[in-house]
């Protein structure tokens, strides 16, 4: 691999989260371990399958990313991460066919304790404290009164996922989302608002499920305002804006750059060396092309093939905030029995007596000449059931454009993303 690091987005919080979200280090070769450190090695995570765990995060970022981005126009963003982190800790109690569909959308098996090993310590390092950047995360579980779950099924909550369960009134719904609320404004820098309305649970809420992460950066080589200026940005090929666009032109600073005969690929360090944001440019205006294909092993091979390089950059200052159901792109992937009162999670209580009813996301991102802020939640509700190079190239976002942030140690996709319309 041509690059230092895994990824110095989508990019999850992808479309999060997940990003939001891949190798990006020559020294990182693409291992799950998340710290050589804290794993010793008989302990450290082993594939699933042909897929790598960081692997199987992403497939699904860009799996579930894909589903958002066809039935939704405009700019799209996602914690990728969030989404399949609240997701793992549901499928923890599934059984049955409920846990096979899940495995397959998730891409992990079950009862795999390389995969808590793995959970654990990407939970540990992004709640690492960092000087150079602020990164964090953090996983609650919401139970009804006088629900009893599984000790066993709480014990893998609270060891690998560093979550832990609290009692509320559901037959409050006004009480009990406001509670909700507060802890996820509290776990991101109060950039996620109202991810739990009242009129969203029901007499039949059992149990919510939430996972939030925030992230903020600060560019390793920052934009200086004084050159943003308006320029066009073709929104269609018969539309276009005057948006704010930040620039590098004629400087000495070289980034990891690629492209294919479509697309340009260019990769935005952070400082601290840990997280970057990678944007893919199509080279002519329409990007569904793009994300109707991307997968991991195609984005892996462009991370490989990025080489240092002389880049004029033309990127526009943009500011997102989405909210997502994300309930019928899950069962579009093959999520189905999960949704149904045919659901299986007698491991979170014991009986056949939970069903998912929705998933909720909500993310934000914030991109300027400084750096990006970023944050992410989400929200799983479970009801009971009714009975229970040396040349210089021209990078120029003036069209429509992806972008993904990854935490380059795991090559997690944290967050994804993408923009129609900056000014949107």
């Amino acid at each position: 691999m041509k690059l230092k690091y895994i990824v110095s987005i989508l990019a999850a919080f992808i479309i999060i989260s997940t990003a939001v979200f891949v190798a990006l280090l020559q020294n990182q070769s693409g291992l799950d371990v998340i710290d050589e450190d804290i794993i010793s090695d008989d302990e450290k995570p082993t594939p699933v399958g042909n897929l790598s765990f960081q692997d199987a995060v992403n497939a699904f970022a860009f799996d579930i990313f894909r589903e958002v981005h066809e039935v939704n126009e405009g700019n799209l963003f996602i914690s990728p991460y969030s989404i399949f982190t609240a997701l793992a800790m549901t499928y923890e109690g599934a059984r049955g066919e409920t846990a096979e569909e899940m495995a397959n959308v998730l891409n992990v098996k079950q009862d795999n304790e390389s995969f808590h090993i793995y959970m654990k310590n990407l939970y540990e390092v992004l709640n690492t404290k960092n000087e150079e950047y602020n990164i964090s995360t953090a996983n609650a579980l919401w139970v009804k009164e006088n629900l009893q779950l599984l000790e066993a099924y709480l014990n893998v909550i609270r060891e690998h996922y560093g979550g832990d369960a609290t009692e509320v009134d559901f037959s409050n719904p006004t009480e009990s989302a406001a509670i909700i609320n507060q802890w996820v404004e509290n776990q991101t820098n109060g950039l996620i608002k109202d991810l739990i309305t009242a009129d969203a649970i029901s007499p039949l809420t059992a149990l919510i499920l939430t996972n939030a992460i925030y992230f903020k950066g600060i560019w390793e080589t920052q934009f200086d305002p004084v050159n943003t200026t308006n320029r066009t940005f073709e929104t269609t090929a018969e539309t276009s804006v005057e948006a704010p666009t930040m620039s590098f032109i004629d400087t000495e600073d070289v980034f990891y750059y690629t492209e294919t005969d479509d697309l340009q690929i260019l990769e935005l360090p952070y400082t601290g060396d840990d997280i970057s944001m990678i944007i893919l440019l199509p080279k002519n205006n329409d990007l569904s092309p793009a994300i109707d294909t991307i997968d991991n092993d195609m984005f892996s091979e462009w991370i490989e093939s990025m080489v240092e390089t002389k880049v004029d950059i033309y990127l526009p200052k943009f500011k997102v905030e989405t909210s997502y159901s994300l309930g019928d792109y899950l069962i579009e992937l093959g999520m189905n029995i999960p949704f149904t009162s045919e659901a299986n999670f007698s491991g979170i209580t014991g009986r056949r007596d939970l069903f998912i009813s929705k998933v909720l996301h909500k993310a934000f991102i914030d991109v300027n000449e400084e750096g990006t802020e970023a944050a992410a939640a989400t929200a799983v509700y479970m009801e009971l059931t009714v009975n229970g190079g040396s040349s210089r190239v021209v990078f120029d976002c003036n069209h429509p454009f992806m972008y993904l942030i990854q935490h380059k140690q795991t090559g997690t996709i944290l967050f994804m993303g993408s923009i129609s319309d900056p000014l949107a």
